[in-house]
């Protein structure tokens, strides 16, 4: 498994808007896009390309663009809708599957609601996009759907992260794929609720509000 926590003072600067309580759910969702867009500039930088010949105004030339089958951006419903927007600016040309997954706030546990993804995934890479790693649990989950249809290369962006998220990715997917995690942040730990700490809240309820 790779991880790679960006070591960028704009991704710092943003990232401490975010976290801030006061930030509301507007600004909350901007800062996400542009964070997301910035992560994705260094998680698609192993993205499968082929070339191709075009004609600029002086002459013929061989180009790169995306090869096929194209990725799949992947995100993490609900709060893993607010950072597609900025993984799409990145991947204009990206597929767009959805995993809706809700945790249970007692065991942690998550529970799988919705799933729309091709049959077959073999042979694309896959960008998982959900704002918080935090036991892994979910991130887990996501994984074994898309290995369980012949992905085996998975590439998951989040805002923060838990080093007990990373562990468990670390040592449940070393061996069976080619798992990488981008990540603005690497937290100092979960809290008892199993909330990242310093981590930014509950990311849902910040981007959309709460609804009763």
């Amino acid at each position: 498994m790779h991880l790679h926590a960006a070591d960028h003072p704009l991704i710092a600067h943003k990232l401490s808007a975010l976290r801030d309580r006061n930030t509301d759910s507007a600004r909350f969702r901007q800062l996400t896009e542009e964070l997301v867009m910035l992560l994705a500039y260094e998680a698609t930088r192993s993205v499968a390309v082929e070339d191709k010949e075009i004609s600029t105004p002086v002459s013929r030339f061989t180009g790169t663009r995306i090869a096929e089958p194209r990725p799949i951006v992947v995100p993490i419903l609900r709060a893993g809708l607010g950072m597609l927007d900025g993984m799409l600016r990145i991947l204009p040309t990206a597929e767009v599957g959805f995993l809706g997954m809700v945790r249970d706030e007692t065991t942690f546990e998550p529970t799988a609601y919705a799933d729309r993804l091709p049959d077959d995934l073999t042979g694309r890479q896959i960008f998982v996009v959900d704002p918080m790693l935090a036991t892994g649990g979910t991130l887990a989950m996501a994984i074994d759907f898309l290995l369980a249809r012949g992905a085996r290369d998975v590439t998951a962006v989040c805002l923060v992260s838990a080093p007990e998220g990373v562990q468990r990715i670390e040592r449940d997917y070393s061996d069976s794929a080619e798992v990488k995690i981008y990540t603005a942040a690497l937290d100092e730990k979960l809290n008892e609720k199993g909330y990242i700490v310093p981590g930014l809240g509950d990311a849902g309820d910040r981007m959309y509000g709460i609804v009763d």
